[in-house]
């Protein structure tokens, strides 16, 4: 299988690496718009560069996309049009607009459209969702989620990322739909820009939580910080009648115990998400693989990142106004 990858930046590298790695992928060709970027990766990886994306999708069986966010929904749309199975990382677009735009391109051609919603292929959520929908905790009441980065991005990133809820919680918001099986239906979001003045020149805010309200009355919090020096620490906690089940609660949480028989302090905290969601990070490429070969079923479609940016717009709003919103408020298509 010949697979193409645009963008070889951070996440953009470690996919190359990965699919040069898999057995069913014979040849990977790669572009960047920083052609000596996309050179460094092809000499690493043993795959040949591209100097456009009209050559990468040239001969593909499917295509990749890593690049800036952006260029997300044109490149979704070229590979639709070109016919060609699509992967690419999440968001598909930061505005509902551009997200439907590029869903209809893909609806229009009738190709498979996968989202990098690496957290659903990580063994933890997986172990939770599991629990959840074999009622093994009972009536499920709560749920905690989070996402704390160890350091803010360049400052240059937070114009151009959609801001705290749509670039860094919609992980967050996807995950609690994906583990609980429902539906958020109302939010009530704020945030706070007390921390570095880059976040308020950007009219972004470097800490947010959000009550969440879901269908069948559960309630969830999310809570994310860019500013978590301890290390990065991603984790969901799910409390119901019967019991109650963390994900991301192991010897590399960057949490300290006070408690004079509590654990100490991990000896190597996680220090960012590449290295926390390897595995995840190669499975969801590896089922997309497999859906391009027609031995599975897309784990995790374009219309499921829509549902997650409804939910980080309504938060967006509910921060804004000072508010609860519904998310019906949010336009759907």
């Amino acid at each position: 299988m010949r697979i193409g990858l645009i963008g070889t930046g951070r996440i953009g590298s470690f996919h190359a690496g990965v699919l040069a790695r898999h057995p069913e992928v014979g040849s990977l060709v790669v572009t960047d718009t920083d052609g000596a970027r996309a050179a460094e990766v092809a000499a690493r990886t043993g795959a040949t560069t591209a100097g456009s994306v009209a050559d990468v999708l040239a001969g593909a069986d499917a295509v990749v996309i890593a690049s800036a966010t952006s260029a997300h929904a044109e490149l979704i749309a070229m590979a639709a049009r070109a016919g060609l199975p699509a992967f690419c990382e999440k968001p598909i677009a930061l505005d509902i607009a551009g997200t439907l735009s590029a869903l209809r391109e893909v609806e229009r051609a009738g190709s498979v459209l996968q989202l990098g919603f690496m957290r659903r292929f990580d063994a933890g959520y997986g172990a939770a969702r599991t629990a959840v929908r074999a009622g093994a905790l009972g009536r499920l009441h709560t749920v905690r989620a989070m996402t704390s980065d160890p350091a803010p991005p360049p400052a240059a990133y937070l114009p151009h990322s959609g801001g705290l809820f749509r670039d860094c919680l919609v992980h967050d918001f996807d995950i609690l739909r994906w583990v609980t099986g429902r539906e958020v239906v109302e939010v009530y979001a704020t945030g706070s820009d007390a921390g570095p003045a880059m976040f308020r020149a950007a009219g972004d805010v470097d800490t947010a939580a959000a009550l969440l309200t879901f269908d069948d009355a559960t309630l969830a919090t999310a809570t994310a910080t860019r500013c978590n020096g301890a290390g990065y620490d991603v984790r969901m906690e799910l409390a119901g009648e019967l019991g109650q089940i963390a994900v991301g609660l192991d010897e590399r949480t960057p949490l300290t115990s006070v408690e004079p028989q509590g654990p100490a302090a991990p000896a190597k905290p996680w220090p960012g998400f590449l290295e926390r969601f390897a595995p995840a990070y190669e499975a969801e490429l590896d089922a997309f693989v497999r859906v391009v070969r027609g031995e599975a079923a897309n784990p995790c479609d374009g219309r499921e990142a829509l549902h997650a940016l409804r939910i980080a717009e309504a938060c967006e709003l509910s921060r804004r106004e000072h508010r609860p919103v519904e998310v019906a408020e949010i336009p759907a298509g």
